[in-house]
């Protein structure tokens, strides 16, 4: 197959996916095009199979006071499929690429051409974005018009049926991890270097958005600091860094807190970690808490969203309630604070994470995209609502 993937080339969960998935794609055998304003962060050297197709924003035009992204990127969609013969467009993220998607397929239509597109939901562009009055009327008819639709958790598709009027079967098939990246090497020099006394390691990972409540992880790792002796990596950027700053040195943290701003190579973080801190007050999936478990780190986290579907209480880490930063810490110091416990939740951790191996879960998208396209073979006009 001939696919184009059209994502945000950011650091995000939907971003990493797209790619990881391309990726995995080309691997297979696939001719993969991603096409965005800006290489993917983890789309790495060349590969074989692999194209990367840059939009040009047009922003020079005068009258412009916001750069029409969505036109340029029809236009460029268009440009590829019709010269790599594209068969299927994987669009990840509602907001705006379905709708950009719906717009080059019809623009084909008008050429004589028919290609189909699937619509990855991944998150916030269905519960935060995508609620608001100023997008779902779009977001809804886009949903509606692709040829596929999946979610990545059960508990987006229902927020997913429940909060727009979608007539179209969604699927739900869930992020994946790679173990070929993602283990726990020993990575005993580099932890010695973080923690030289031997003292616990927890991490975060985030966009640093308020969603993600990363001042709930350092007043979680302020019970844990008091108790134990223990570091806490956090990894990111975002709106709410400078104020976490801030917090961590009135809170006098400031030798044992490292911010450590975006880094490529997580696993290697992750390899060292001894306990992965996610108390997020939404959660489509939580991929950041599955890269930790597959190197063996436990999860403290919230019980929202897709969260549970991948952390399970009281075996790979703990379930909490948004805010409840106390029971957070408590449970976090139970598994801390005793190297057997702290083994069995590792084991755990590790064999859950085993059910979203990325060899599991590609096949899935292999086989939904040969449906999605045999179902449009012979189509060479807009196919009657199903609404």
């Amino acid at each position: 197959m001939k696919i184009g993937v059209v994502c945000y080339p950011t650091y995000g969960g939907s971003g990493v996916l797209a790619t990881e998935l391309g990726l995995g794609m080309a691997r297979r055998g696939h001719e993969v095009h991603f096409i965005t304003y800006r290489r993917p962060a983890r789309l790495g050297n060349f590969q074989t199979n692999v194209f990367y197709h840059e939009v040009d924003s047009g922003a020079d035009y005068p009258l412009f006071e916001y750069v029409p992204y969505e036109t340029s990127l029809a236009s460029k969609l268009v440009d590829v499929i019709e010269n790599y013969g594209i068969e299927l467009l994987h669009v990840h993220y509602a907001v705006p690429h379905a709708s950009v998607a719906y717009m080059a397929r019809k623009i084909l239509i008008s050429r004589g051409k028919y290609v189909p597109f699937v619509t990855t939901l991944h998150g916030t562009d269905i519960t935060l974005v995508g609620t608001n009055p100023a997008f779902a009327p779009t977001i809804t008819f886009a949903i509606n018009k692709s040829d596929g639709v999946t979610a990545v958790s059960k508990s987006l598709k229902k927020d997913t049926l429940d909060n727009f009027e979608i007539c179209r079967k969604i699927e739900v098939i869930y992020n994946f991890i790679d173990f070929k990246r993602f283990k726990r090497d020993n990575k005993e020099h580099f932890k010695a270097a973080i923690a030289p006394n031997g003292e616990r390691i927890l991490i975060h990972v985030s966009n640093f958005r308020p969603v993600k409540r990363v001042d709930d992880v350092i007043y979680i790792f302020k019970i844990v600091h008091d108790e134990i002796p223990s570091k806490l990596l956090l990894i990111g950027d975002g709106p709410e860094r400078s104020r976490c700053e801030e917090l961590s040195r009135k809170l006098g943290l400031s030798q044992d807190i490292r911010f450590l701003g975006k880094q490529d190579a997580i696993e290697e973080l992750l390899a060292v970690s001894d306990l992965f801190l996610l108390p997020s007050a939404s959660e489509s999936f939580g991929l950041a808490a599955l890269e930790a478990m597959a190197c063996q780190v436990p999860v403290i986290s919230s019980d929202v969203g897709g969260i549970p579907e991948v952390n399970i209480d009281g075996q790979t880490g703990y379930l909490s309630g948004v805010g409840m930063v106390d029971k957070m810490a408590e449970d976090a110091l139970r598994i801390l604070k005793d190297d057997k416990i702290l083994g069995r939740f590792r084991a755990a951790a590790l064999a859950q994470a085993a059910r979203f191996d990325i060899e599991e879960i590609i096949p899935k998208y292999e086989n939904y995209y040969k449906e999605v396209i045999q179902n449009s073979i012979n189509t060479v006009e807009e196919p009657e609502s199903e609404c």
